[in-house]
């Protein structure tokens, strides 16, 4: 099994090597957060057998749930703030909070789902997680954040697409639950990508061309070399740093990862359709949540993505999905497959 984090393993690895004395504490952190993800994927098994649930059914309320784990690793903690409630005194409770709720609404408002799960899932959350704990997480039932180490990374909560990438592994969970390995696991952190950054546009008011594209933006510690952990508009230039070394996210085919960490380099290769996606919204223009969300949001619930998709299987899923909705000989439907020609993947 496998624990969705947003921090990809092979960055620890590089942090947790570091023999640079000014980020002995961050070497320390990553070194910790590397050991800690056996026993959280232990605790996933059964959460992973949940019922994937296809489209979407009568709406319900969101109800949001919010604990502080006190700086110890073990969940939920205490809760700090219900649905409703006021703002507490901890800025990354509220923006936890915050983040929680403009996820919910765009599955909610823009799609129809009822919650991540399709039938009205609370969304929980724990903060400060851990002491200086380089990792956010979905669990399986609720997302995980540390507060960082403080000369890498800051709070993982400050930035809203860790929070809605992180809870969309949730939505994968119950659509597709794409398995974690290969060409599927980079699709399903592509997913978490896609829809991350399309909460964050929508709420920004952002539309295509105006939007940064990134995951991961305001995460990192001041001097660090980079905007942010991913770049949809152009994998491979997230960040280019001392100790993190240079991001290696491809952005076609022509530059594939073959490798056995990270599960197949998941988090590697997501750059391709990730690239994808954003040239079929660049193409189309407006909100991209509109026509470009709308087709990948129908390829994840509409039941034709196994569990084991490749690129080709699911760059098929997306056409028949745009042609299904907008019409065979659409705008949509030709941006779908000049995108997916465009980045070498022949569907």
């Amino acid at each position: 099994m496998h624990v969705c984090s947003i921090i990809p393993p092979h960055l620890l690895v590089t942090i947790a090597e570091s023999r640079d004395p000014r980020h002995a504490a961050a070497a320390d952190s990553a070194r910790h957060a590397l050991v800690q993800l056996p026993p959280l994927i232990a605790g996933r098994s059964l959460a992973l057998a949940a019922p994937v649930r296809q489209g979407a059914v009568v709406l319900s309320q969101l109800e949001r749930r919010v604990s502080d784990a006190g700086g110890k690793e073990e969940l939920p903690g205490a809760l700090v703030r219900g649905e409703g409630e006021p703002p507490t005194g901890d800025t990354s409770a509220n923006e936890a909070y915050d983040g929680l709720g403009a996820t919910y609404s765009l599955f909610s408002d823009v799609y129809g789902r009822s919650s991540i799960d399709g039938a009205g899932m609370p969304l929980d959350a724990t903060v400060q997680f851990g002491e200086r704990y380089d990792n956010a997480f979905w669990d399986g039932e609720r997302m995980v954040f540390g507060d960082g180490d403080g000369e890498i990374f800051g709070r993982f909560t400050a930035s809203l697409t860790v929070i809605s990438h992180e809870l969309t592994h949730g939505f994968t969970q119950y659509s597709t639950n794409l398995r974690y390995q290969g060409q599927s696991g980079a699709l399903n952190e592509s997913l978490s990508d896609v829809f991350g950054v399309l909460v964050e546009q929508r709420e920004l008011g952002q539309d295509a061309a105006e939007a940064s594209w990134l995951v991961g933006e305001g995460i990192f510690a001041a001097g660090v070399q980079g905007s942010a952990l991913r770049s949809l508009r152009a994998p491979g230039t997230a960040y280019d740093d001392d100790v993190l070394g240079k991001d290696p996210q491809p952005a076609s085919m022509a530059d594939y990862v073959e490798t056995s960490s990270d599960n197949g380099g998941v988090h590697i290769n997501s750059g391709i359709p990730n690239h994808a996606f954003y040239l079929v919204a660049a193409e189309l223009g407006g909100p991209a949540w509109e026509r470009a969300g709308r087709i990948w949001f129908d390829t994840a619930t509409g039941g034709a993505v196994p569990a084991d998709c490749t690129f080709a299987q699911f760059a098929q899923a997306t056409r028949a999905a745009a042609g299904t909705r907008f019409g065979e000989d659409s705008e949509e439907a030709g941006a779908v497959d000049a995108a997916w020609r465009t980045v070498g993947v022949e569907g």
